[in-house]
């Protein structure tokens, strides 16, 4: 008992103390969450009609960062399936700040979910226990399910581990194996529950695709590996962490594996849409070519294109990916592509045209950016300062006991002396 009295104390003060440069990073994300508070306060008090959302575009941009960070979420699946099924002890040592990215992203989702609706105070109705869910005919209840589950498991799983790691006593196998398992499981359902929340609404055609769920996995399966690069790329370098080549090459072999697939799924769902020809395909039109002299989202689709295809191109050939910084271009080239075609290129265009055939063309506006970002930086601020108490227990520094001592240099053994 007394250990977990001061464990939280102890983990505050560790996320408080930091470099200069973690200072000033922590500082920036900080002014980019009030400014977003600031801007969420001003739609909770003048309604919905500051953005440019409206009856004819009722999710915004906010709904597409909620799709595209639910894959991010499941994609901590990457890490837990080789680290417990296939015992990769590189990959164990950094299974816990994957397991912290899943909460850090299933708690934006659910920020992105908040302010985008209008009255946020009503969501308690769909708070399993205290509201009425609605079992098991309302989607929108199952992804409440399934995102409540998936969050307290990846609460549990590194919460227990790491206190474990605190007092210095090995944790029970039976407290968090079978959620791991779980969770393994978990990690599907919640991308393909909000894959079945689109392509549920008959009304709108452009999301009644069979392959929606896959492309969704499939997606995740690209993102979440090339955001984990760019991530631990950054905690070696600022935090000291051993990763091990191993893993990088491991995400490298993920990301050459989904990107072409997640290429081939929108290539059969294009050759779908326009072969037919008929009246269904004019969202796709829409989205690829422009409808009516309306063409706002077609820039932005072809842009997400080129830069999964360069991407792809970069990572499937050996030359080209051993070189680094093309590397790094690969991974942000395809967090950026599969953003803007999971959210801009998803959600936006099943809205347009409505089902009565009318066009409201939509883009956010600059105050629903501002707070957007806010929330990217919330979890951005969030995840930081969980990698930093979680290396802290890791590495022996913060532990209930004090820190571990530092092992002392060896010694080259004194030559012997020659006999008198």
């Amino acid at each position: 008992m007394k250990d977990l009295i001061t464990y939280f104390p102890r983990m505050a003060l560790c996320a408080l103390k930091g470099s200069r440069t973690y200072y000033v990073w922590m500082g920036t994300l900080l002014l980019f969450i009030v400014a977003a508070g600031l801007e969420w306060s001003h739609d909770l008090h003048a309604g919905l009609v500051v953005t440019n959302m409206s009856d004819h575009v009722s999710w915004g941009i906010g709904i597409a960062n909620f799709v595209y960070f639910v894959g991010v979420a499941a994609g901590a699946a990457v890490l837990v399936v080789p680290a417990y099924l296939y015992h990769r002890e590189d990959i164990k040592e950094l299974v816990l700040l994957g397991e912290l990215l899943a909460v850090v992203a299933v708690s934006m989702c659910l920020l992105f979910i908040m302010t985008d609706v209008g009255r946020p105070d009503r969501l308690w109705h769909l708070t399993p226990g205290i509201g009425f869910l609605n079992l098991p005919t309302s989607l929108l209840s199952w992804d409440v399910v399934v995102f409540t589950g998936y969050l307290l498991m990846n609460l549990w799983i590194p919460g227990y581990l790491l206190f474990s790691r605190y007092r210095g006593k090995k944790p029970t196998a039976m407290m968090y194996l079978p959620f791991v398992f779980l969770s393994m499981i978990w990690a599907v359902t919640i991308h393909t529950v909000t894959a079945f929340l689109l392509s549920g609404l008959g009304a709108r055609p452009f999301w009644n695709t069979p392959i929606l769920a896959p492309r969704f996995l499939i997606s995740a399966g690209a993102s979440a590996p090339a955001l984990l690069i760019l991530l631990f790329t950054a905690i070696k370098r600022f935090a000291k962490l051993d990763v091990k080549q191993s893993v990088f090459d491991y995400f490298l072999y993920v990301l050459r594996i989904a990107m072409p697939i997640n290429l081939f799924l929108v290539g059969c769902e294009v050759f779908g849409e326009f072969y037919t020809g008929t009246l269904h395909s004019a969202s796709a039109q829409y989205l690829y070519f422009g409808l009516h002299g309306h063409s706002m989202l077609p820039k932005f689709i072809w842009t997400a294109l080129t830069f999964n295809v360069t991407a792809c191109v970069i990572l499937l050939v050996p030359k080209l990916r051993q070189i680094p910084r093309l590397m790094y271009l690969a991974c942000v080239l395809t967090i950026v592509g599969i953003w803007t075609e999971k959210g801009m290129g998803l959600v936006f265009p099943g809205f347009v045209p409505n089902p009565l055939g009318e066009i409201e063309e939509y883009a956010p506006n600059a105050g629903e950016i501002i707070l957007n970002l806010g929330i990217v930086a919330f979890g951005a601020f969030l995840y930081t300062a969980f990698a930093k108490v979680t290396i802290a227990i890791q590495s022996g520094q913060l532990r209930a006991d004090g820190p571990r001592p530092a092992p002392e240099p060896a010694h080259e053994p004194a030559a012997p002396q020659a006999a008198e």
